[in-house]
């Protein structure tokens, strides 16, 4: 990941150089959405944390809101059959956008909420209302949308499942690995150099 920048929306933006694990939307005519989608675009279900979602794309604004001149984009929680009774699941999620001209994504985190409550009397999806203004996103010069292409992403971590006042169920990432390694520092007490790096190892196909 980049430095990070939140912006006046509170969209707290960073690059990144990998593609969203668990979910990527490509559009090959974005102009055909703006002028032809006057209400949100549901976008395939997919899925992440044992439950289903999927991204819902306003490209000119959610009127709902009275946002004009941005793009709007949320994740949903996807059939109400994933919030049976009093559940509540709480998830930490991201939201991408491919820059073609670096090569690398943007990625969208909500800078004032860490984790978002999904249950069944919500009215208000998670995500962002003025994701970015429809003329700077439409702007080939920016990298996201070229040759009237797109992509689209998205990553979900659920964090916790919860029944109101009665069961709580934590979890962790999905298929973690733990991975080891050792430096061995010899002759420590004589090291006066202000810091020192290891060599380079790899974990989950990275390098580090």
């Amino acid at each position: 990941m980049g430095s990070h920048g939140c912006d006046q929306n509170g969209v707290l933006r960073s690059y990144s150089g990998s593609s969203p694990s668990h979910y990527s939307l490509k559009v090959d005519s974005f102009s055909f959405m703006t002028e032809n989608s006057v209400e949100g675009y549901e976008a395939e279900e997919f899925a992440a944390g044992g439950h289903k979602w999927k991204l819902v794309i306003y490209p000119n604004g959610n009127k709902k809101r009275n946002v004009e001149g941005h793009v709007s984009l949320y994740l949903e929680m996807a059939g109400e059959y994933s919030l049976q009774g009093d559940w509540e699941i709480y998830v930490d999620f991201r939201l991408f956008l491919l820059d073609q001209k670096r090569g690398k994504y943007l990625v969208l985190e909500d800078a004032f909420a860490k984790e978002n409550c999904f249950h069944r009397e919500m009215l208000r999806l998670p995500g962002f209302d003025r994701l970015m203004p429809l003329e700077e996103f439409t702007n080939a010069s920016n990298g996201y949308v070229v040759d009237d292409t797109c992509v689209f992403g998205a990553e979900v971590f659920v964090c916790k499942e919860r029944t109101k006042g009665k069961r709580e169920r934590l979890l962790t990432t999905n298929n973690a690995v733990m991975y080891k390694q050792v430096w061995k520092v010899e002759n420590f007490s004589k090291l006066d150099d202000p810091f020192y790096k290891s060599e380079p190892f790899v974990a989950g196909n990275q390098k580090w």
